[in-house]
């Protein structure tokens, strides 16, 4: 068998070069001719048990594609039993019981299928139904029962597309298809179609050949053992099952399965001679088309003490020789520090880095917890004033806007009605606050008399404040005066005495990040990262109804009516 197959597969590609140089040209023309024939009814012959594909052409107007044909009611369907149905382009395995004339949905076309039995051929051969190619070389495929018959011409198809119709190097001669160069690809069902005149009806006799392309014949090496690598030792553990893995890669060779054989033994007391076959269970296969890689195991139920003087070896088979790997074991000790010494220690490890993070975010985590709920219990305590407003002039002209100056009180600001994207937050806040909601306000420019210490000054003003507001604008952190304002109240918020920073960003960047060149302290840098903080927009926060007033609103301190009690205090 392997000879005629070499014959094929060798000395055939010889003329079939000739074939591909001489009349690859003239193959094109007469394909077409019989392709493109449209008939609106046509005989087929097919062999039981073969493969066998409708074909899909186009009826006699060239307007109605053939997809579907249903077999015409007999005799023997009068008891309401529905014929087979095929579609074309799509193969199956044929049977007697289905010759019959099929017709298309709309009656157009008409299709006659007979179903010839093996027996009837005269001289039938199994073997010419399939065919095996090598890869890179030139092929021939031979038309099933060519030899039995006169007529040696015929028409190749690949599935349900015709071979001249594909745009690959081959030609067809004398009922044989000859390819120039076997490529992957090519593996498939391919179909030969031959005429036959019977009572003037011209039949189409299609054969069907199963073609596989092959990398090679015979394996060129033994197995090549993947895993485990020679020598290794694997851990184990007492009492407990253990599966021996073994990885080989087998090549291809015709007419054998992959794999052809994988053993794993056990030497007693490593001795190759002493040895006993193991059971084994295969895991996986990969199969490609060079080869195929496959996994095996063998399993020791239960691995005691005796196991560890064995050694143990995978071999694996093929036509071209042996591969083999030995292996040994070695008890795995059981850790116990993990449970012992691992856990505390880890413990140890989370306590002390939380420990050294508190350490590090202790001042900011104060200046949190004292700005978000120090401040509330003390928000009934009676102060002068409620609020000291903190701010840097943005430009000279900032005091007036919309007519009204800082000092004007004639008549209360209304804005809700005020266009406030063109008023400065810093002229708008002191109307807002003071004339329209009613706090008493503290303006150090206002309320501080002239000519005494500024930090003594600040400290006092912060000191019968209840709530210090700071208007971060873009020069706000480079002007000392106003820092000293703002690092003043962050240390009154860590003494506990009862005053509330707020912050309102008019930029809209981190307060962190509104002046980079400034160099400020660290008590003030990290206050300005945890800061209860509220973004303004000129745009978005122009309406008295924005969300900026709302929650500014909802942040102010209460009224109180101890103002009076707290000015005769002093």
């Amino acid at each position: 068998m392997e000879t005629a197959i070499l014959l094929f597969c060798f000395i055939l590609p010889v003329f079939s070069q000739e074939c591909c140089a001489i009349n690859h040209q003239k193959k094109e023309k007469g394909f077409q001719q019989h392709t493109h024939r449209q008939l609106t009814h046509r005989h087929y012959k097919a062999v039981e048990g073969e493969i066998f594909m409708i074909p899909c052409v186009k009826s006699p107007n060239n307007t109605v594609g053939l997809h579907t044909l249903i077999r015409s009611r007999t005799e023997e369907d009068k008891e309401g039993n529905n014929g087979p149905t095929f579609s074309c382009g799509k193969g199956f395995l044929t049977e007697i019981k289905h010759s019959g004339k099929y017709t298309s949905p709309n009656g157009e076309m008409v299709f006659t299928l007979q179903v010839l039995q093996k027996i009837s051929l005269g001289c039938f051969l199994p073997n010419e139904s399939s065919v095996m190619l090598l890869v890179n070389i030139g092929g021939t495929i031979s038309c099933p029962g060519l030899a039995c018959s006169n007529n040696t011409g015929a028409v190749w198809f690949k599935g349900a597309k015709a071979v001249a119709e594909q745009r690959r190097d081959s030609c067809q001669k004398e009922g044989l298809l000859e390819l120039c160069t076997v490529s992957q690809i090519d593996s498939g069902v391919y179909f030969c179609d031959r005429q036959i005149m019977e009572q003037g009806v011209t039949w189409i006799l299609r054969r069907a050949v199963n073609v596989t392309v092959i990398p090679r014949l015979n394996a060129s090496a033994p197995p090549d053992i993947r895993y485990p690598s020679a020598n290794m030792t694997e851990e184990v553990e007492l009492d407990r099952p253990h599966n021996l893995t073994c990885k080989i890669y087998f090549e291809f060779e015709i007419g054998l399965h992959c794999p052809i054989s994988v053993q794993w033994f056990m030497n007693h007391g490593g001795n190759m001679k002493n040895r006993t076959l193991l059971h084994m269970e295969k895991l996986e296969q990969e199969n490609n088309f060079k080869g195929c890689l496959v996994i095996w195991k063998a399993i020791i139920e239960n691995v005691a003490l005796q196991h560890l003087n064995h050694t143990y070896t995978c071999i694996a088979s093929n036509t071209v020789g042996n591969s083999s790997v030995t292996i040994a074991l070695k008890r795995k000790f059981q850790v116990i520090w993990p449970s012992l010494v691992g856990y505390p220690l880890a413990s140890f490890v989370v306590v002390t880095g939380l420990g050294i993070i508190v350490h590090v975010k202790w001042l900011e985590l104060r200046i949190f917890w004292r700005s978000q709920f120090q401040y509330r219990k003390q928000d009934g305590e009676e102060k002068l004033f409620d609020v000291l407003l903190s701010y840097v002039r943005s430009s000279p002209s900032a005091e007036v806007a919309g007519g009204l100056t800082l000092s004007s009180k004639s008549e209360p600001y209304d804005y809700e009605k005020a266009c406030l994207s063109n008023i400065p937050l810093e002229v708008l806040l002191p109307q807002v606050l003071e004339d329209q909601w009613g706090y008493r306000l503290c303006l150090l420019e206002r309320d501080i008399l002239p000519g005494g210490a500024y930090t003594n000054d600040v400290a006092l003003a912060i000191k019968r404040s209840r709530m210090l507001l700071c208007v971060l604008s873009a020069d706000y952190l480079a002007n000392s005066d106003a820092v000293f304002v703002l690092e003043s109240g962050v240390q009154a918020l860590l003494q506990k005495s009862g005053v509330k920073v707020l912050l309102i960003r008019t930029d809209g960047r981190p307060v962190s990040l509104i002046h980079p060149d400034t160099s400020l302290s660290q008590l003030v840098q990290r206050a300005l990262r945890v800061l209860p903080s509220l973004d303004w927009n000129s745009y978005k926060s122009s309406t008295a109804t924005s969300s900026f007033w709302s929650s500014l609103r909802k942040a102010m301190p209460n009224h109180r009516s101890g103002l009076v009690s707290a000015m005769q205090s002093q």
